[in-house]
């Protein structure tokens, strides 16, 4: 899958809070999740996104809480990854789970900032800078944990599979 967009650039320990404020947690709709996401950080943040556009993150992107409020709110904003330095362990096993694509690579984080636009291929690790010409590399997404993304995350791929049972 090729993910493009443009780049959101965040720093280190960007924690969930920041994602989505605690105050919205009794909700269970994505889409208002997302109306609320970095809303702390950046009131028009929600107004400056396109679809597929691209968080890029310095360490430790989802610290803090283990809700999986955060990887819905950005994907039910229509943004396509998050590419980061690295990830907290919980979000990064909760992104997966709620089908959002990351990414690790220290270098691409380096090369971006805010504005570039990007061309992610999730088979291969590219992270194209379309901006600046530059590619980096990170780690592919595993076949089996791509059909995970492609089925929507982990509950909706379980209910494909047992669809075919």
């Amino acid at each position: 899958m090729i993910y493009k967009g443009k780049a959101w650039k965040f720093g280190t320990n960007f924690d969930t809070d920041a994602v989505i404020p605690a105050r919205y947690l009794n909700t269970t709709d994505p889409a208002e999740m997302a109306s609320h996401l970095m809303e702390d950080v950046d009131p028009q943040f929600r107004e400056k996104i396109q679809p597929g556009d691209i968080i890029v993150a310095e360490d430790n992107f989802g610290c803090g809480s283990s809700r999986e409020h955060a990887p819905l709110a950005i994907k039910a904003a229509g943004l396509s990854c998050v590419v980061a330095k690295s990830f907290a362990r919980i979000f990064y096993r909760n992104a997966f789970n709620m089908g959002l694509p990351i990414f690790e690579s220290a270098e691409a984080v380096d090369g971006i900032q805010t504005g570039n636009e990007l061309e992610v291929d999730s088979e291969s690790g590219d992270i194209k800078n379309i901006s600046t010409g530059q590619t980096f590399k990170a780690q592919p997404i595993p076949p089996f944990m791509q059909q995970l993304i492609e089925a929507g995350g982990l509950m909706n791929y379980i209910k494909k599979f047992k669809m075919k049972q």
